[in-house]
């Protein structure tokens, strides 16, 4: 709440009952009648309960010392009997007897006004926004009608003067006042009222301060689904709706707006705790005042509803009436909110318990009576004039109660804060009174240069004055008001905790300070010494989702509020590494997303490694068709003289092995990490290798046809395929496939490459120009399909001196396994594999005759017609 406020707001729609009273005291007189038709209030009608003192200036006041009005059935025939004012407020009352205070302090300092004597006139607001307005205008009104009847004193002197008000505790009620006191541009200085209508003059819709606060404790916590109660009047109202607009800019929502309606119904407040039940809200902020703070709470109570953290509006942040009684200590327990600096004042307690009826200071005090009837529950003999005190049932007072031996919030001054207000309201005042007796002529604010007078002092000019106070008080703290007539805001924001004797305590846990500069934080908070709700020490969560952890990402529900939203995990090869993330990231082509999808880490690398399984076992598979290959040439090395070697051309056999044995040692250059070496190596030396082993084969099967062709009479073509021809055959069948590899990589030569499936980059080897590739292929393609038609053309010639058969079986094995290869591993396989069919096929048989049946090793076994016949 903002603790001192100015307004000098015209009156806009101001009630037709206050027109009419306005225009009595503007025109007191119609120029057409006598002087004993003079317009003037009926002092019946409207006199209220009034604590006044003479002096040379008269300061007014307003307190709301009762909390509601017994509204009288009015029948239009006769006048209205006086309004009764019931539940007296003792806090109030205290505020009320600091102004009285301050007054005295400064009349028995004299320092600040040498020689001139405050006086006030105290009115009951009763809390209502129209017993306030009668108050006004009777404070006005006595000056003015006093004026017409001709008893106020000398222009030589300022006695009667009012030159401001200090009231009331409420904005709703100095909302009201303050438009009526506008019409007279009498300043109105409030102690408790924190709307922001009556600091602004052109809109009435800011809380500018106190609502910020407010904001910044929500967003601090981070909570996002909060609740927001209202009182039925401007402030509540107007806090609430300002407070709902500010947190859902900052992204947060809320959960119910609900009003507690000024009647207080319990079904209504009841629907409301239902409300707050269903709402999934664990914060809820109540910004009304203390009295329907406190029908909330006493309907949460009977419906126990439990769990909820209450933030409170300054209007009932440190209020008595819910701190004190026991039975809102469970709901309350770790509620918080912000309140008005605390102070202590030196010698007011004492002023306090020095109160009595019998003193002569209360004699014509109107307000005591009922105070202390209700504080010892006694009744006495004397009645203020126009108050009705219910005293039945209530024994006669003795004389002889004592305030000290009473522990209420009346004598309690361990929590000054709206006192300290009132305290300082009033030596503002006094201070801008300071400043106008301090004019000197000639230099003055005023059309040329003109002082005010100071023994007749003019609202308007006074406020200019209280406009521009700025000074130090006794305990250090500065009082100055911007252009609007409001104060710098800073607020203790206090946490309701219960001591160990099961009294509630208002303990300070930070602070607001809007003056705080050099880049600090306006809203400083000591989170370790909080007692949250239910006694808890973990700061509760309201959320209406939860929170998405990392991994997951927020997707909002349709058709509800943007705080109302889902957990998604993020997909494969994304990551959230945030709370609340409202998208997953992708990472980079060279990462993927770790398995709790919180970080991006690089892609295995993927390659056919000599560590792997798959590595050693092709090396393995590759190394024993080498040995293999070695082992066959040195057989037939040892055995080059037996029958069978020489008849199945020794030379090609050996240069066939040779190839071989490349063909088995070609593979390895598959396996390892890829480079550009190792890219033309691998592709180069396998098309080579091939061609020399199936330009061989090619050799051995034309050899094999030409030589029993050659037999048949008239056809001597075997001279034509001889060693050398054999030679030359082989080595321009190989020359092709070098020129083709050797242009491959002129122009375009493999290189590595990278596949980047979904969680792995695998390393290949490019083919760099598709055709060369295309070439190298087809090259050995068709060199196998002519051994494979030679050998099948020589298939029915002598078996034991043929070995066709075995040729066009290797090379069917040979084919079939290419065509079916096409990823780069299955092409190690297929080179294995084929080399394996023509080791096999062509020289397994030749080894089983040679080391495992020697008699068949003979020229006669060879040359027998049985053998030939067999076949």
């Amino acid at each position: 709440m903002r603790s001192v406020a100015f307004n000098l707001s015209s009156p806009k729609s101001t009630e037709l009952v206050l027109l009419g009273v306005v225009w009595c005291f503007i025109f007191p007189y119609n120029s057409k009648q006598d002087q004993s038709q003079q317009c003037k209030l009926i002092p019946g009608s409207m006199t209220l309960p009034v604590l006044e003192k003479k002096g040379d200036i008269i300061l007014g006041g307003l307190f709301s010392l009762h909390d509601m009005v017994v509204e009288p059935s009015l029948s239009f025939t006769s006048s209205p009997p006086p309004e009764q004012c019931t539940r007296f407020n003792f806090r109030t009352f205290r505020w009320m007897q600091t102004m009285i205070f301050a007054i005295e302090e400064i009349n028995r300092d004299g320092k600040l006004l040498p020689n001139i004597t405050l006086g006030y006139r105290i009115y009951d607001s009763c809390s209502t926004p129209h017993q306030a307005l009668k108050a006004a205008m009777e404070l006005v009104g006595s000056e003015r009608s006093s004026e017409v009847e001709g008893e106020t004193q000398s222009k030589g002197t300022c006695r009667g003067t009012i030159p401001a008000l200090i009231g009331d505790g409420g904005s709703t009620q100095s909302l009201v006042v303050a438009r009526f006191l506008g019409v007279f541009h009498v300043p109105q200085v409030s102690y408790f009222s924190s709307c922001a209508c009556l600091s602004d003059k052109k809109s009435f819709l800011l809380f500018k301060n106190y609502v910020d606060a407010l904001v910044q404790l929500v967003m601090h916590f981070g909570w996002t689904w909060v609740g927001v109660i209202a009182g039925d009047d401007a402030y509540g109202l107007g806090g609430a709706n300002i407070f709902a607009d500010e947190v859902r800019k900052l992204g947060a929502c809320v959960a119910l707006h609900e009003v507690i309606p000024k009647n207080r119904a319990q079904t209504t407040i009841s629907s409301i705790v239902s409300k707050i039940r269903s709402s999934g809200a664990r914060v809820i902020l109540v910004f009304a005042v203390e009295q329907d703070a406190a029908a909330l709470f006493d309907e949460v109570l009977r419906e126990g509803l439990t769990g909820i953290q209450w933030l409170a509006s300054e209007a009932w942040s440190t209020a008595a009436i819910l701190s004190t009684p026991k039975k809102h200590h469970h709901i309350l327990q770790g509620s918080m909110g912000f309140a008005i600096r605390r102070a202590h004042i030196p010698g007011l307690q004492e002023f306090l318990l020095h109160l009595h009826p019998s003193s002569p200071d209360a004699l014509g005090d109107p307000f005591l009576i009922p105070f202390w009837e209700e504080v010892f529950q006694c009744r006495l003999g004397v009645q203020a004039e126009g108050q009705e005190h219910n005293i039945e049932g209530k024994p006669p007072c003795s004389g002889a109660e004592d305030l000290g031996s009473v522990t209420n919030i009346y004598s309690d001054v361990s929590q000054l804060r709206i006192s300290y207000n009132v305290y300082k309201a009033v030596y503002a005042i006094v201070h801008a009174l300071k400043a106008m007796r301090s004019c000197v002529k000639g230099n003055g604010p005023f059309p040329q240069q003109a002082c005010p007078d100071e023994d007749n002092i003019q609202p308007w000019q006074f406020l200019h004055y209280i406009q521009g106070v700025e000074y130090l008080n006794s305990f250090g703290d500065e009082t100055k008001f911007d252009e609007n007539g409001d104060p710098a805001a800073m607020y203790d924001l206090v946490n309701w905790q219960l001591r160990p004797d099961g009294e509630m305590e208002l303990v300070t846990i930070g602070k607001f300070d809007e003056t705080t500069t050099g880049g600090k934080q306006k809203l400083q908070i000591q989170e370790h010494i909080i007692e949250w709700n239910g006694n808890q020490t973990e700061i509760p969560l309201s959320v209406c989702s939860s929170i998405c952890p990392p991994s997951t990402r927020k997707a909002i529900r349709p058709n509800f509020p943007i705080c109302c939203h889902d957990c998604v995990v993020c997909t494969a090869g994304e990551i959230s590494n945030q709370t609340d993330a409202i998208e997953c990231v992708r990472c980079l082509s060279e990462f993927w997303s770790n398995a709790e999808r919180t970080a991006c880490i690089p892609k295995q690398v993927e390659f056919l490694s000599y560590s792997s399984t798959m590595g050693i076992t092709l090396m393995a598979i590759s190394l024993i068709g080498s040995f293999c290959t070695c082992v066959v040439a040195f057989i037939f090395s040892c055995h080059r003289a037996t029958p069978i070697v020489k008849a199945n051309n020794s030379e090609l056999s050996f240069l066939l092995l040779f190839s071989l044995t490349l063909c088995f040692l070609c593979s390895l250059t598959f396996i390892g990490r890829p480079t550009e070496w190792s890219c033309m190596l691998r592709h180069t030396a396998f098309g080579i290798t091939f061609v020399l082993c199936i330009s061989c084969v090619l050799g051995k099967t034309i050899v094999v046809l030409m030589a029993f062709r050659s037999t048949l009479p008239g056809i001597n073509v075997i001279k034509w395929f001889g060693p050398a021809q054999q030679k030359a055959i082989i080595t321009f069948c190989t020359l092709v496939q070098v020129i083709i590899c050797a242009v491959w990589l002129v122009v375009a030569p493999p290189t590595p490459h990278q596949l980047m499936p979904r969680k792995s980059i695998i390393l290949l080897c490019s083919e760099g120009s598709p055709v060369a590739f295309a070439l190298v292929l087809s090259y050995i393609g068709l060199l196998a399909c002519l051994c494979l038609v030679l050998a099948f053309l020589a298939r029915k010639l002598p078996d034991n001196f043929n070995e066709a058969r075995l040729i066009a079986f290797s090379m069917l094995i040979f084919c079939a396994v290419w065509i079916a290869f096409v990823p780069a591993y299955i092409k190690v396989f297929a080179i294995l594999a084929s080399s394996y069919g023509l080791l096999g096929c062509i020289f397994a048989p030749k080894c089983y005759i040679i080391l495992l049946r020697p008699e068949k090793n003979t020229w006669k076994h060879l040359m027998s017609k049985s053998a030939t016949d067999k076949f």
